[in-house]
């Protein structure tokens, strides 16, 4: 469940006592983002038709917290850019792709293909939520390699947006 502040508290604003707020777009996507990298691990472990998989997370997964939208375009978008992807990320390795944990390789595709085409969401957004997804599901150390791999690879991909971030 996500935390979403006061609720039955004397801190919580009046008017506001007793009642949940909705969560706003950043936990709504930060939700899909979770529930992407699970249908990416799982669809390289046993690989179905795309829809298929969705349909499968759409029924077995509560979308009432999360962009359910954004959640298909990222599966989408990553599982159909895997070989770009991949050819994106690859040079930035110590390690054969192949070789990496697919939790990894889910998580370092689904943020390349974020930094590569989704302009809107800000390149620390998606770096933060790619080391946020490491530590969740990744391997104890999984989340400095998650973040050193996609930091170069947004140097690489939004360059001007990264260098006004250093000046500022």
């Amino acid at each position: 469940m996500v935390d979403t502040g006061p609720e039955d508290t004397d801190t919580a604003p009046p008017g506001r006592r007793g009642r949940r707020r909705s969560p706003g777009m950043a936990q709504l996507r930060a939700r899909a983002r979770r529930l992407a990298v699970q249908a990416l691990y799982q669809h390289q472990v046993n690989p179905v038709p795309l829809h298929e998989l969705l349909a499968q997370f759409r029924t077995d997964h509560d979308f009432s917290e999360a962009d359910e939208g954004y959640f298909s375009e990222l599966v989408k978008g990553t599982t159909r850019s895997s070989d770009t992807l991949d050819t994106l990320v690859g040079p930035l390795l110590d390690r054969a792709l192949q070789d990496l944990d697919p939790v990894e390789r889910a998580i370092l595709r689904m943020g390349a293909w974020e930094l590569q085409e989704r302009l809107d969401v800000p390149y620390r957004v998606v770096i933060d939520q790619g080391v946020h997804l490491a530590h969740t599901f990744g391997a104890s150390e999984s989340h400095r390699y998650v973040n050193a791999v996609l930091d170069k690879l947004a140097r690489r991909l939004r360059r001007p947006e990264v260098a006004a971030a250093r000046r500022g």
